[in-house]
Order: structure tokens, then C-alpha cells, then sequence
């Protein structure tokens, strides 16, 4: 089953250690500082404001930041 995830959950994932609320803007500095990474998902739909991340989504922030 295709489950959403928290974008905080993961940038906790990429920022370990980090406070969530850090973590979580720190993983937004990186997206949103990557044109190529941020037209892919707005491709699919995806929105500063969003707080969930699609599986789609979580597979492109993946191919970028590893």
C-alpha cells in the first residue's frame, strides 16, 4: 500500500539530530534551492505549503538528495 509521508518525518530522515521544526526548513532550503529537483515536483502537483508528500514526490526528493 502507497502511503503518504510527513514531509517533517522526513527531513528528520535527512537532518538526524536536528531539531523537527530545523529539520524540517533545512529539508525545504535544499528542495526549493534545486530548480531542477522543484520542477519535477511541481510536475506532480507539489506545493510549498503541502505538508504531505506523495509517494511520487518522496521517490524525486530521493533521486536528488539521495
Amino acid at each position: 500500500m502507497n502511503q503518504y509521508k510527513f514531509k517533517q518525518d522526513l527531513a528528520q530522515v535527512y537532518f538526524e539530530g536536528y531539531d523537527q521544526e530545523v529539520a524540517r526548513r533545512l529539508l525545504a532550503r535544499e528542495i526549493h534551492g534545486n530548480a531542477e529537483l522543484m520542477a519535477e515536483l511541481e510536475a506532480t502537483g507539489y506545493r510549498r505549503s503541502q505538508k504531505r508528500l506523495s509517494p511520487k514526490q518522496v521517490s524525486i526528493i530521493e533521486k536528488y538528495l539521495g
